[in-house]
């Protein structure tokens, strides 16, 4: 849409030099104003885009700054002010007149007022937090797991390591790579039907970051009980602790982690 307003530029540039071999204020003066209004609508092509605010007040400035210019000289003035008196004077501009006052300012008025009154589907500008702060202990199936220091018990099983990781592995492609991706790179079958898309494993900004207890509870948990830093998109994610045991949750992260070539950080 940016890239439309150029052309308004263009445009309105273009009535305004034709009305002045034309010698037509009233016209240059609508040219000129849309030129205006279409450069500070460009603005976002080479730089973050003006607020609605600040292009209202350099609208007005525009409007009003001309307008003295425009008035300055009483012929001039007077030229500006004859294809109005004509529209609204002249009997053989009757027709022109009905359809301009009675069909497109009303029309027009009636836009403006819409826009300012529809309803906005646009995302609060608020900041969201992508790793917000674990509880310090849920409820996973009426038992009470504590998150805050909580290691991955089958770790510790050095034996049967690799095949809670094969498990894992296997409870991860029945569950997770729809949306996760079976790279584990977020991009699953599912991923683009997902506002915010589902995180990337691989990499050091995602599960790196984290101790295994956090991720653990993501997966338990999903949507369920995110604290309010994490709105307005808060989360797509399954609650699986109604589909997975706690083993299997377990050998899924060793299996994440392992394939994603990251290691859980430590609560040391």
């Amino acid at each position: 849409m940016t890239n439309f307003y150029p052309v308004v530029a263009l445009l309105g540039l273009a009535i305004s030099l034709i009305s002045v071999f034309r010698k037509s204020p009233f016209f240059n003066f609508i040219g000129i104003q849309i030129t205006v209004y279409g450069l500070l609508k460009s603005a976002a092509l080479i730089m973050p885009p003006l607020p609605g605010q600040v292009i209202t007040m350099y609208m007005a400035m525009s409007v009003f700054a001309f307008l003295i210019y425009f008035s300055i000289q009483e012929e001039t003035f007077r030229a500006f002010l004859e294809p109005m008196r004509a529209v609204l004077a002249d009997r053989d501009k009757r027709i022109l007149r009905v359809v301009l006052v009675f069909i497109l300012i009303p029309l027009l008025a009636g836009y403006i007022a819409y826009a300012k009154t529809k309803p906005s589907f646009e995302p609060p500008v608020s900041a969201r937090i992508v790793h917000p702060e674990p509880p310090q202990q849920i409820d996973f199936r009426g038992k009470t797991i504590k998150i805050l220091g909580l290691e991955n018990p089958l770790r510790k099983d050095t034996e049967k390591l690799k095949d809670y990781i094969e498990e894992g592995k296997k409870i991860y492609y029945q569950n997770c790579f729809f949306c996760h991706g079976d790279d584990l790179d977020g991009k699953g079958h599912f991923a683009q039907a997902f506002n915010p898309p589902p995180l990337p494993f691989r990499g050091t900004d995602t599960i790196a970051q984290l101790p295994e207890s956090f991720v653990f509870w993501r997966i338990a948990k999903g949507w369920r009980g995110l604290p309010p830093g994490s709105a307005p998109w808060d989360s797509a994610m399954p609650a699986f602790e109604d589909f997975l045991s706690e083993e299997e949750i377990w050998k899924v992260i060793l299996f994440i982690y392992e394939a994603s070539g990251n290691k859980p950080r430590t609560w040391e």
